[in-house]
């Protein structure tokens, strides 16, 4: 029946063939002038979806309206990682046929044929049949993102960043007003007072989760005060906990530079973002013990490491005082004297030996002295000089050595032993003439 309408009313608007004025054939040639109504666009475009073949789609319902007395169900089928959505018509006896009947957030895959209302413009499926998608479907897929993710290198522990010891912000993702963020912030708050939080309060469950927590995970990563992210949830099934397995959120996660901790779920429940997360907290609790220290536990532990070290710089000052001990106890130390007295008795040995030699050496030397001073004595001109000799030297002080010398008349000075005397030359005489010693004897 309304596909008959729908006949009848593209019929209704076609075109007449006899307008004044004749219409462009195609979109290009369309122009302000010679522009297309918007009855002839809607039937080209209803024209062109209706070529399209039946495509098998899968999404997540949101919603489902069955209208007493009709036999059409009406639903909108929502992508399951963007906020995206088409409508979709059904029989109703294909809903009868689902196993259990078809809830809103299902995840379902459908095989329609596009349509294009023109009245409303508004483009829909028409669905010929509707398949769940099984929880063991659903596994398969999710093992297949996981090894996907492991080829990226995305759950290696390598890249994994550690937690800071006491951070200065925690970032929290939650549900609102969930039990999760209560178990968070208590027990962090009770291990360490001073804790504080950036909370971002999202959908964790439905159509919205993965965009929304995606979001607050990017805001908290981008704060600057920020230094550890948690992402917490309760447990659930499956279904519940799928928006925790998509690859977008993992994606979102693995790109943080702060260091996420998941926390979805219970010990038992196992999603992609736990092996993607820099740590990994079986429950929310767990993780508020994790992202900060135990103010009592630190206390103690500092108490045992300051015992520690006060006994074992006891035990080093003891036994060092014990090796002191020992070692003045020995003979060398007792008398310390006693350790210098053979190295003395070195020194002052060999001091006495250096001065006899030395002395003897002075002394022989001393003979040698005398010998040679004899010897320079005999040969010095003031020995002869010494004897009665007298060296003559005219007045230009050459010495004269033979009466050619000194004529006659000449005056001499004639340099003695002690002193000198001048003298006149009155006569001379050859060597062979009569000598001095011939005087001498007379």
């Amino acid at each position: 029946m309304e596909a008959g309408a729908q006949t009848a009313e593209r019929g209704a608007r076609e075109p007449s063939s006899t307008s004044p004025q004749a219409l462009p054939p195609t979109a290009g040639q369309t122009s302000a002038e010679h522009p297309w109504p918007v009855r002839l666009l809607t039937m080209k475009i209803s024209d062109y979806v209706a070529k399209m073949p039946q495509v098998w789609v899968e999404g997540q319902v949101v919603q489902a309206t069955r209208r007493p007395g009709t036999t059409t169900a009406y639903l909108t089928l929502r992508d399951t990682d963007v906020d995206m959505s088409l409508p979709v018509s059904a029989h109703v006896r294909l809903l009868d046929a689902l196993p259990g009947g078809l809830a809103e957030g299902a995840r379902v895959v459908v095989r329609a044929s596009p349509e294009f209302w023109t009245k409303r413009g508004v483009l829909q499926l028409q669905a010929t049949d509707i398949r769940p998608v099984g929880v063991g479907e659903l596994l398969a897929r999710i093992e297949h993102l996981k090894r996907v993710l492991a080829s990226e290198g995305l759950l290696d522990e390598h890249r994994k960043k550690p937690l800071p010891f006491l951070p200065r912000c925690v970032g929290l993702v939650c549900g609102r007003a969930s039990a999760a963020e209560r178990d968070v912030v208590r027990t962090a708050s009770d291990r360490w007072p001073g804790v504080r939080f950036e909370v971002r309060q999202v959908a964790v469950q439905g159509t919205g989760a993965v965009s929304e927590v995606s979001a607050a995970v990017a805001e908290l990563d981008d704060h600057p005060d920020v230094d550890v992210i948690v992402v917490a949830r309760g447990g659930g099934s499956l279904e519940d906990l799928l928006p925790f397995s998509n690859e977008a959120l993992c994606r979102a996660v693995a790109a943080c530079t702060t260091p996420v901790v998941s926390a979805i779920g219970h010990e038992v429940d196992n999603v992609l973002l736990d092996l993607v997360a820099d740590v990994r907290a079986s429950t929310p609790t767990d993780a508020g013990r994790r992202v900060v220290p135990a103010v009592a536990e630190e206390l103690a532990g500092l108490e045992a490491a300051r015992g520690r070290l006060r006994r074992t710089v006891l035990r080093l000052v003891e036994s060092e005082t014990t090796a002191l001990a020992q070692l003045r106890s020995r003979p060398v130390l007792a008398d310390p004297r006693a350790l210098l007295a053979e190295p003395t008795r070195t020194v002052t040995d060999a001091r006495e030996r250096g001065r006899r030699a030395l002395e003897g050496r002075l002394r022989e030397q001393a003979g040698v002295l005398a010998g040679l001073a004899a010897s320079v004595s005999a040969l010095s001109p003031a020995a002869v000089l010494e004897r009665g000799y007298a060296v003559l030297q005219t007045d230009e002080g050459q010495v004269v050595r033979s009466p050619e010398d000194a004529p006659t008349g000449e005056w001499l000075r004639a340099r003695l032993a002690r002193g000198s005397i001048v003298v006149e030359v009155v006569d001379s005489e050859d060597e062979d003439d009569e000598g001095f010693g011939e005087d001498d004897d007379g």
